[in-house]
């Protein structure tokens, strides 16, 4: 994957994870353009939270190849955990602190001097509209207010690469749509947004999808070509008559 670094932000090659004899993620390849909101689709426990792990330098592949931010994910991972903002789909920030004491904390784990720590926690209070709840204990949050803050502090270090794990799972459609006016608006601002979710109808917000089952990638081209090609009228349709084929296979 030499001399690509410059015109994507995430590639793999033939990746794979094994954990003992069980497959999770079974040679996948992608490659992820910058400034692209890309959408990493499939069921609970099809491969995605494991490959998005292996992006973040959190677990190390069995073998393949993988570069994010143009950074190796074998031997730079420590180098690539400085580069991107990470949100899990499970809610990891502190229930017993404040709003404002997280975003502060989390700049803080991210080393960011103190003038431009408070510079930063400014901007992610308004840009994610949070100011009206700075001083709430954050286990009073509604699940998509916790949302919003989950991703301020993932980018309170202002990095190029986003990873979102199922970030809007168990909050409301409402929150859900607001939440992908925030993706986009990354996006617009040069961020690459790599997003898994199965929720089928966040793929029509992204710019291009990938599906993976059972640890495989069995789908990746933009939801218009997707649905042309296969003659479907969702992407929600589509993505069940894939699974079937692959099962019935």
């Amino acid at each position: 994957m030499s001399g690509t670094a410059n015109n994507y932000a995430v590639e793999a090659r033939d990746l794979t994870r094994r954990f003992g004899n069980f497959t999770a993620v079974d040679r996948i390849t992608i490659a992820v353009r910058r400034g692209e909101v890309f959408g990493f689709l499939g069921a609970n426990g099809a491969g995605k939270t494991t490959a998005i792990r292996m992006f973040c330098g959190l677990l190390k592949p069995t073998s393949g190849e993988g570069r994010v931010a143009g950074l190796d994910i074998m031997r730079e991972s420590e180098k690539i955990k400085r580069r991107i903002g990470y949100m899990s789909q499970k809610f990891s920030l502190y229930d017993d602190l404040k709003v404002k004491e997280n975003l502060h904390f989390f700049g803080g784990v991210y080393g960011l001097p103190d003038g431009e720590l408070q510079t930063r926690l400014k901007e992610s209070l308004a840009r994610f509209n949070l100011e009206s709840v700075e001083h709430e204990m954050t286990e009073r949050l509604p699940p998509g207010w916790k949302q919003r803050l989950a991703l301020g502090c993932a980018l309170m270090h202002d990095p190029e690469i986003i990873f979102l794990d199922e970030p809007t799972g168990g909050v409301d459609p409402v929150a859900r749509r607001h939440f992908w006016d925030i993706i986009h608006g990354l996006a617009a601002a040069g961020k690459t947004v790599f997003v898994t979710t199965h929720y089928m109808d966040e793929a029509e917000y992204c710019d291009r999808i990938s599906i993976m089952h059972r640890g495989r990638l069995i789908a990746l081209d933009t939801p218009a070509n997707l649905k042309k090609k296969m003659q479907k009228a969702t992407v929600q349709d589509l993505f069940v008559d894939l699974i079937r084929s692959e099962d019935t296979a």
